[in-house]
């Protein structure tokens, strides 16, 4: 009789223990903005991002070189559902307000998405790569 009674306290702990083991999971699953902080090339020309800061609401601190400074006007990082993403504005000579569109590709762990060259008004498809020097 004594082990049927102590059954479902068995059962219990073992129904907590596999929630726990579920939260776990969802929780590691669960994408980090921090996971974009670093130097970032993108390939075809050398243009570098440089993010060193990343705030809770999503603003960053972030640099643009081509390879001199180029003003960042405004730089913000997002989640969207388990997506990772990044914005950025440009504003100089030659970055008329020209942005970036990014989504972090936890796979290959770049940066993919669409440059918009604002003076010329056209759309290019770009990757960064993370620089593992930096």
């Amino acid at each position: 009789m004594k082990r049927a009674q102590h059954a479902p306290l068995f059962l219990s702990l073992g129904l907590i223990v596999l929630l726990g083991m579920n939260i776990l999971a969802l929780a590691q699953s669960k994408p980090d903005l921090a996971i974009l902080k670093g130097r970032w090339v993108r390939p075809d020309g050398g243009y570098v991002i440089e993010i060193t800061h990343i705030e809770a609401g999503g603003r960053m601190a972030a640099a643009y070189y081509n390879p001199n400074p180029i003003h960042v006007a405004r730089a913000e990082a997002a989640l969207s559902g388990a997506a990772v993403t990044v914005f950025m504005e440009l504003r100089g000579p030659g970055y008329p307000g020209s942005t970036y569109t990014l989504i972090h590709d936890p796979k290959s762990d770049q940066l993919k998405g669409i440059y918009h060259h604002a003076g010329l008004q056209a759309d290019f498809e770009v990757v960064f790569v993370r620089d593992k020097g930096k």
